[in-house]
């Protein structure tokens, strides 16, 4: 087994590089931390985690074998912003509710069509 810090990044192509970053830049406040011409990574203010924005015209949009991915909430009261922020920077809600008592999640589309979850879990004594 080889020591890691977790998952660090997940690459998106997009079809405009800018409205993409735009986009995660309004609904989850991430920062340019690094542009070239065809590509953008982008970082969560307080965290390790990057995305990807690559410019292209194949699989914009297509998810292959990943069904979609996930940014947790700090606090479960958070779910109406992050659907506000959603639909204000023109995402397209496409579920929402409970996993369980106190775990809302919310689904939606980004600008390209990827899935994406916004979500809560109440810590266990893991800490996940």
């Amino acid at each position: 087994m080889i020591r890691t810090l977790g998952l660090t990044h997940l690459a998106l192509t997009v079809s405009d590089l800018e409205r993409s970053f735009q986009f995660y830049h309004d609904v989850f406040g991430m920062l340019a931390i690094y542009r070239e011409p065809a590509f953008i990574q982008a970082q969560t203010p307080g965290s390790r985690d990057v995305l990807v924005l690559e410019t292209g015209d194949e699989h914009v949009g297509e998810s292959g074998g990943i069904k979609h991915f996930g940014f947790r909430l700090a606090e479960a009261r958070d779910i109406d912003k992050a659907v506000t922020a959603i639909e204000r920077a023109g995402g397209k809600i496409k579920d929402r509710g409970e996993f369980a008592p106190g775990e809302p999640y919310v689904f939606f589309a980004d600008p390209d069509g990827y899935e994406v979850e916004v979500w809560y879990e109440i810590p266990t004594e893991t800490g996940r």
